[in-house]
C-alpha cells in the first residue's frame, strides 16, 4: 500500500513532466510572488500559472520544507543559502548588470551570518530579505549602482545612510554601492541592526 511519502514522491517526479519545470523553478516562483498565507500562495500558483490544487499545494508545502516533502524527494527542498536565491537571482545579474553580482555575494556572505532565519524572497528587480518582516532589500539598480535598502526606523539618515525617500517605500533608508570594497563593516552594521529588530 502505497504511502503519503510514496504519493508525493511520484507527483514531484511528475511536476516538470507536467508543467514544463522544476520543483526548484516552482519554490523561485511561489517565494517571489509577494504573498505569505499558504492558501494565498497556492491559489496564486492555480490562477496566475495554472497548475492543478495537488500540485501547487504540494509546491508551497516544499517551499516551506514541509517534512514530508523533505521525505518524498530525498533530500531539502529549499534553495541552499550559499546559492544566494538560485536562478530568480541570476536573472537579476544578466547582461549589463553582471559586474554587480560580485557585490551580491560579497552581502549575502555576511547575511547568512545573522541567523538561520533569514528569507530570500527574489522579486522581479531585486531581493527582498525578510525575517518575521522585510528588513533589507538587494537591488541591482543600473549597470554600475547596487542600491542596498534597509529598514531602520528611527534612525537618522546621515552620510552613507541616506533616506530611502520615494526610492521604496518599503524601507526607510537607502546605501549606494558601487564596488565590494563598500561593502564594509559599516553597512554589514546596519543590515544586522535592521535584523534585529525585524
Amino acid at each position: 500500500m502505497a504511502t503519503p511519502d510514496d504519493a508525493m514522491a511520484t507527483m514531484m517526479k511528475n511536476l516538470e513532466a507536467k508543467t514544463g519545470k522544476s520543483l526548484a523553478q516552482w519554490i523561485e516562483i511561489a517565494r517571489g510572488c509577494g504573498k505569505e498565507k499558504h492558501g494565498e500562495i497556492v491559489n496564486y500558483l492555480k490562477s496566475e500559472h495554472g497548475i492543478g490544487h495537488g500540485y501547487a499545494n504540494a509546491i508551497v508545502h516544499a517551499m516551506k520544507d514541509h517534512p514530508s516533502m523533505a521525505a518524498a524527494t530525498g533530500r531539502p527542498t529549499a534553495a541552499p543559502k550559499s546559492t544566494g536565491g538560485g536562478s530568480a537571482v541570476d536573472g537579476l545579474f544578466a547582461g549589463k548588470k553582471a559586474d554587480l553580482r560580485p557585490i551580491y555575494n560579497a552581502l549575502m556572505n555576511h547575511i547568512n551570518r545573522f541567523g538561520k532565519d533569514v528569507e530570500l524572497a527574489p522579486k522581479q528587480a531585486y531581493v527582498s530579505l525578510r525575517r518575521s518582516k522585510q528588513f533589507a532589500c538587494l537591488h541591482p539598480s543600473t549597470a554600475t549602482r547596487f542600491d542596498v535598502g534597509i529598514q531602520l526606523k528611527g534612525v537618522e539618515p546621515s552620510g552613507r545612510l541616506e533616506s530611502a525617500g520615494s526610492w521604496n517605500a518599503m524601507v526607510s533608508h537607502r546605501v549606494r554601492v558601487e564596488t565590494v570594497d563598500e561593502v564594509d563593516a559599516e553597512l554589514i552594521g546596519w543590515l544586522k541592526q535592521a535584523y534585529d529588530m525585524a
